[in-house]
Protein backbone atom coordinates (compact mmCIF):
# COMPACT_ATOMS: atom_id res chain seq x y z
CA UNK A 1 0.00 0.00 0.00
CA UNK A 2 1.49 3.31 -1.11
CA UNK A 3 -0.15 6.56 -0.03
CA UNK A 4 0.49 10.19 -0.97
CA UNK A 5 -0.43 12.33 2.05
CA UNK A 6 -1.79 15.80 1.33
CA UNK A 7 -2.90 18.54 3.69
CA UNK A 8 -2.15 22.10 4.69
CA UNK A 9 0.34 22.93 7.47
CA UNK A 10 -1.42 22.21 10.76
CA UNK A 11 -4.04 19.89 9.25
CA UNK A 12 -2.83 16.92 11.28
CA UNK A 13 -0.91 14.98 8.62
CA UNK A 14 1.85 13.97 11.02
CA UNK A 15 -0.58 12.51 13.52
CA UNK A 16 -2.41 10.46 10.90
CA UNK A 17 0.84 9.31 9.31
CA UNK A 18 2.06 8.01 12.67
CA UNK A 19 -1.20 6.12 13.20
CA UNK A 20 -0.98 4.56 9.73
CA UNK A 21 2.60 3.49 10.40
CA UNK A 22 1.53 1.82 13.66
CA UNK A 23 -1.50 0.13 12.06
CA UNK A 24 0.03 -1.16 8.83
CA UNK A 25 3.79 -1.06 9.30
CA UNK A 26 4.16 1.47 6.48
CA UNK A 27 7.31 3.53 6.04
CA UNK A 28 6.79 7.27 6.53
CA UNK A 29 8.87 9.05 3.89
CA UNK A 30 9.29 12.75 4.58
CA UNK A 31 11.33 14.40 1.84
CA UNK A 32 12.79 16.85 4.33
CA UNK A 33 14.01 13.98 6.51
CA UNK A 34 15.36 12.16 3.44
CA UNK A 35 17.37 15.19 2.36
CA UNK A 36 18.83 15.77 5.81
CA UNK A 37 19.74 12.09 6.18
CA UNK A 38 21.37 11.95 2.74
CA UNK A 39 23.43 15.07 3.44
CA UNK A 40 24.50 13.70 6.83
CA UNK A 41 25.47 10.35 5.27
CA UNK A 42 27.47 12.10 2.55
CA UNK A 43 25.91 10.02 -0.24
CA UNK A 44 26.31 11.10 -3.86
CA UNK A 45 22.74 12.38 -4.02
CA UNK A 46 23.15 13.95 -0.60
CA UNK A 47 26.24 15.87 -1.67
CA UNK A 48 24.46 17.12 -4.78
CA UNK A 49 21.45 18.18 -2.70
CA UNK A 50 23.71 19.94 -0.16
CA UNK A 51 25.05 22.19 -2.89
CA UNK A 52 21.57 23.50 -3.63
CA UNK A 53 20.58 23.72 0.03
CA UNK A 54 23.73 25.65 0.97
CA UNK A 55 23.00 28.09 -1.84
CA UNK A 56 19.46 28.58 -0.53
CA UNK A 57 17.96 27.06 -3.66
CA UNK A 58 15.26 24.44 -4.08
CA UNK A 59 16.57 20.92 -4.54
CA UNK A 60 15.67 19.78 -8.09
CA UNK A 61 12.82 17.29 -8.48
CA UNK A 62 15.15 14.75 -10.08
CA UNK A 63 17.31 14.60 -6.94
CA UNK A 64 14.34 14.28 -4.61
CA UNK A 65 12.84 11.50 -6.72
CA UNK A 66 16.24 9.81 -6.78
CA UNK A 67 16.30 9.83 -2.97
CA UNK A 68 12.74 8.45 -2.86
CA UNK A 69 13.72 5.70 -5.32
CA UNK A 70 16.67 4.76 -3.10
CA UNK A 71 14.40 4.65 -0.04
CA UNK A 72 11.85 2.48 -1.84
CA UNK A 73 14.60 -0.07 -2.46
CA UNK A 74 15.13 -0.60 1.28
CA UNK A 75 13.61 -3.89 2.56
CA UNK A 76 11.33 -2.21 5.11
CA UNK A 77 9.55 -0.31 2.31
CA UNK A 78 8.14 -3.55 0.91
CA UNK A 79 5.03 -3.21 3.10
CA UNK A 80 4.30 0.18 1.54
CA UNK A 81 5.05 3.84 2.12
CA UNK A 82 3.44 7.14 3.05
CA UNK A 83 4.86 10.02 1.02
CA UNK A 84 4.74 13.25 3.00
CA UNK A 85 5.90 16.55 1.46
CA UNK A 86 6.19 15.27 -2.09
CA UNK A 87 4.77 15.77 -4.65
CA UNK A 88 3.99 19.46 -4.22
CA UNK A 89 2.73 20.12 -7.75
CA UNK A 90 1.44 18.25 -10.79
CA UNK A 91 4.84 18.14 -12.52
CA UNK A 92 6.27 16.33 -9.52
CA UNK A 93 3.22 14.06 -9.35
CA UNK A 94 3.65 12.95 -12.97
CA UNK A 95 7.38 12.31 -12.42
CA UNK A 96 6.66 10.38 -9.24
CA UNK A 97 4.05 8.20 -10.95
CA UNK A 98 6.53 7.40 -13.74
CA UNK A 99 9.16 6.42 -11.17
CA UNK A 100 6.73 4.14 -9.35
CA UNK A 101 5.75 2.58 -12.66
CA UNK A 102 9.39 1.90 -13.53
CA UNK A 103 9.72 0.02 -10.22
CA UNK A 104 6.57 -2.01 -10.87
CA UNK A 105 4.76 -0.17 -8.08
CA UNK A 106 1.70 2.06 -7.95
CA UNK A 107 0.25 4.80 -5.80
CA UNK A 108 -2.92 3.42 -4.23
CA UNK A 109 -4.36 6.58 -2.71
CA UNK A 110 -3.85 10.32 -2.44
CA UNK A 111 -5.18 11.10 1.03
CA UNK A 112 -6.09 14.75 1.53
CA UNK A 113 -6.82 15.85 5.10
CA UNK A 114 -9.01 18.92 4.79
CA UNK A 115 -9.36 21.52 7.54
CA UNK A 116 -10.83 25.01 7.19
CA UNK A 117 -8.01 27.54 7.03
CA UNK A 118 -9.44 29.69 9.84
CA UNK A 119 -9.41 26.64 12.10
CA UNK A 120 -5.76 26.04 11.18
CA UNK A 121 -4.86 29.67 11.89
CA UNK A 122 -6.38 29.40 15.38
CA UNK A 123 -4.73 26.01 15.93
CA UNK A 124 -1.22 27.07 14.91
CA UNK A 125 -1.17 30.56 16.43
CA UNK A 126 -2.17 28.99 19.78
CA UNK A 127 0.75 26.55 19.61
CA UNK A 128 3.61 27.02 22.05
CA UNK A 129 6.95 25.19 22.26
CA UNK A 130 9.33 24.52 25.13
CA UNK A 131 12.73 26.17 24.76
CA UNK A 132 14.41 23.33 26.65
CA UNK A 133 12.85 20.03 25.50
CA UNK A 134 10.88 21.12 22.37
CA UNK A 135 7.57 19.90 23.83
CA UNK A 136 4.68 21.26 21.74
CA UNK A 137 1.78 22.58 23.78
CA UNK A 138 -0.76 25.40 23.69
CA UNK A 139 -1.58 28.75 25.24
CA UNK A 140 -2.79 26.87 28.31
CA UNK A 141 0.78 25.77 29.04
CA UNK A 142 2.38 28.64 30.96
CA UNK A 143 5.40 26.41 31.62
CA UNK A 144 6.37 23.11 30.00
CA UNK A 145 4.41 20.26 31.68
CA UNK A 146 7.33 17.90 30.98
CA UNK A 147 10.39 19.78 32.17
CA UNK A 148 9.13 23.10 33.55
CA UNK A 149 10.91 25.03 30.81
CA UNK A 150 9.84 28.32 29.25
CA UNK A 151 7.18 28.11 26.54
CA UNK A 152 7.39 30.37 23.48
CA UNK A 153 5.70 30.99 20.11
CA UNK A 154 7.77 29.98 17.07
CA UNK A 155 8.27 32.62 14.37
CA UNK A 156 6.41 30.48 11.82
CA UNK A 157 3.35 30.26 14.10
CA UNK A 158 2.45 33.96 14.00
CA UNK A 159 -0.82 34.95 12.33
CA UNK A 160 0.77 36.61 9.28
CA UNK A 161 3.24 33.78 8.70
CA UNK A 162 0.61 31.06 9.05
CA UNK A 163 -1.70 32.81 6.59
CA UNK A 164 1.14 33.21 4.10
CA UNK A 165 2.04 29.52 4.39
CA UNK A 166 -1.59 28.57 3.80
CA UNK A 167 -1.80 30.86 0.77
CA UNK A 168 1.31 29.29 -0.75
CA UNK A 169 -0.06 25.81 -0.02
CA UNK A 170 -3.41 26.55 -1.64
CA UNK A 171 -1.87 27.97 -4.82
CA UNK A 172 0.55 25.08 -5.29
CA UNK A 173 -1.67 22.23 -4.15
CA UNK A 174 -5.06 23.02 -5.68
CA UNK A 175 -3.96 21.72 -9.13
CA UNK A 176 -2.45 18.67 -7.41
CA UNK A 177 -5.80 17.87 -5.78
CA UNK A 178 -7.42 18.08 -9.22
CA UNK A 179 -4.71 15.83 -10.69
CA UNK A 180 -5.31 13.05 -8.18
CA UNK A 181 -9.07 13.47 -8.44
CA UNK A 182 -8.77 13.00 -12.21
CA UNK A 183 -6.63 9.90 -11.62
CA UNK A 184 -9.41 8.57 -9.34
CA UNK A 185 -6.96 8.28 -6.45
CA UNK A 186 -8.14 11.18 -4.29
CA UNK A 187 -9.76 10.57 -0.92
CA UNK A 188 -10.73 13.69 1.05
CA UNK A 189 -11.15 13.43 4.82
CA UNK A 190 -12.58 16.05 7.20
CA UNK A 191 -9.67 16.70 9.55
CA UNK A 192 -11.47 19.10 11.87
CA UNK A 193 -12.35 16.34 14.35
CA UNK A 194 -10.58 14.29 17.03
CA UNK A 195 -7.67 12.35 15.55
CA UNK A 196 -9.25 8.97 16.32
CA UNK A 197 -12.39 9.87 14.36
CA UNK A 198 -10.32 11.02 11.38
CA UNK A 199 -8.29 7.80 11.49
CA UNK A 200 -11.46 5.70 11.67
CA UNK A 201 -12.67 7.27 8.43
CA UNK A 202 -9.29 6.62 6.78
CA UNK A 203 -9.48 2.95 7.79
CA UNK A 204 -12.91 2.67 6.16
CA UNK A 205 -11.53 3.95 2.85
CA UNK A 206 -8.60 1.56 3.09
CA UNK A 207 -11.03 -1.33 3.50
Amino acid sequence: MNIVLLGAPGAGKGTQAAMLVDEFGLVHISTGDLLRAAVKAGSQLGLQAKGFMDAGELVPDSLVIGLIKERLADPDAAAGVILDGFPRNTTQAVALAAEFDSLGLKIDMALAIQVDFEVIVKRLTARRCCKDCNYIGSLADEVCPLCGGEMYQRDDDTDATVRNRLDVYEKSTAPLIDYYRGAELLVEIDGDRPADEVFSDILQYLG
